[in-house]
């Protein structure tokens, strides 16, 4: 048997414990996966992209930042900077509700484009 660092090791290099059972090692404090819904879009490509959406998600709710991110991109929304995406409006109505569900409602500011965004210059 060898050993490394004072521990009986296997020919793999793994640790051995002392009556040659296997020993799981616990890991404390580990998150449950959460998986949120996935939303088909509503929209066809040819939907004109008249709604700015902006939002300001803290680090804690980084998942739901990505999922929300995630969404966008299959609501053909088209990042503008990080955190500010053009896209077609209305937003499902089951979206908003979820939206608000997980607590990323007061994290969100959209505005209402006078003209569709074309992306063509400096059209907003």
């Amino acid at each position: 048997m060898a050993y490394y660092k004072g521990m009986r090791v296997n020919a793999l290099g793994l640790p051995v414990s002392k009556d040659n059972t296997r020993t799981r090692i616990k890991k404390k404090n580990r998150k449950r996966n959460f998986y949120h819904t996935a939303f088909s879009s509503p929209f066809n490509e040819t939907s004109p992209k008249n709604l700015i959406l902006m939002y300001d998600v803290i680090e804690e709710k980084k998942k739901e930042r990505d999922w929300f991110r995630r969404q966008l991109k299959n609501f053909d929304y088209i990042m503008i900077q990080r955190s500010v995406w053009v896209g077609p409006s209305p937003l499902p109505k089951e979206f908003l509700d979820y939206v608000k569900g997980i607590g990323l409602q007061d994290h969100l500011k959209t505005f209402k484009l006078a003209k569709a965004y074309t992306g063509e210059g400096n059209n907003i």
